[in-house]
């Protein structure tokens, strides 16, 4: 099974690739290029599927999974914000006038990652994309015990052995000379990562049972 795991940075995305014994990663400049050869199952950290409210069940249940760190799932991302307006503060204060959460900077900050990723699904039929957050994956891997943060020294190196128990044999090489000049920072890398084992071998997903759809048809399902 060739799987793809996704996570975006500022300049693209990465992408981890494990077919086999076969382990790769690579830099793209959008989600067309990065899904370009063939897949058998892609997951990606990133929204899929919308609200016209931005309350999704999954982000929900995913935040009471990470406590104390819920803070590290992001509320709030509704289509409407980004295809009706061009400056967070409009969009925030439309929101709070629907009687709706506000638009914080980083969620304003991930919209054209959201946006990419929504437009392209939509033309992608029965392709395997899944939605996977990291944080839940490390979770998973770290026995259930919550990791310190991804971006601390001690979050890193956790994050690193968790990775390399999981196979990842060239984990240092891919933080060091092929991630320098690309733009990626070491945890998209290692979240990359983590994306690419829950395409491997999902073990559960967030909720549980059949996926409430969006007004496309898009699963609201957080895989782990």
């Amino acid at each position: 099974m060739r799987v793809i795991g996704l996570d975006g940075f500022s300049r693209g995305w990465v992408a981890v690739i494990l077919d086999g014994e076969e382990q790769a990663i690579s830099f793209h400049p959008d989600i067309a290029d990065a899904l370009s050869s063939p897949f058998d199952r892609v997951g990606i950290d990133i929204p899929i599927g919308m609200t016209e409210d931005g309350e999704r069940a999954c982000d929900l249940l995913a935040r009471v999974k990470l406590r104390p760190y819920a803070s590290r799932v992001f509320l709030g991302a509704r289509r409407w914000i980004w295809e009706e307006f061009e400056e967070r503060a409009d969009a925030s204060s439309e929101a709070r006038r629907r009687g709706q959460s506000g638009v914080s900077c980083q969620l304003w900050n991930i919209g054209p990652k959201i946006m990419e990723v929504d437009a392209f699904l939509r033309t992608q039929g029965e392709a395997d994309i899944r939605e996977v957050h990291p944080e839940l994956v490390f979770l998973r891997l770290n026995g259930n015990r919550p990791l310190p943060p991804k971006k601390s020294e001690e979050g890193d190196a956790l994050r690193r052995r968790l990775l390399r128990r999981q196979g990842f044999r060239d984990i240092e090489r891919w933080l060091t000379r092929a991630r320098i000049g690309t733009g990626a920072k070491r945890d998209d890398v290692l979240d990359a990562c983590a994306v690419a084992i829950a395409a491997r071998e999902p073990v559960g997903h967030l909720p549980d049972g059949t996926p409430q759809l969006d007004a496309y048809r898009l699963p609201m399902q957080i895989w782990f």
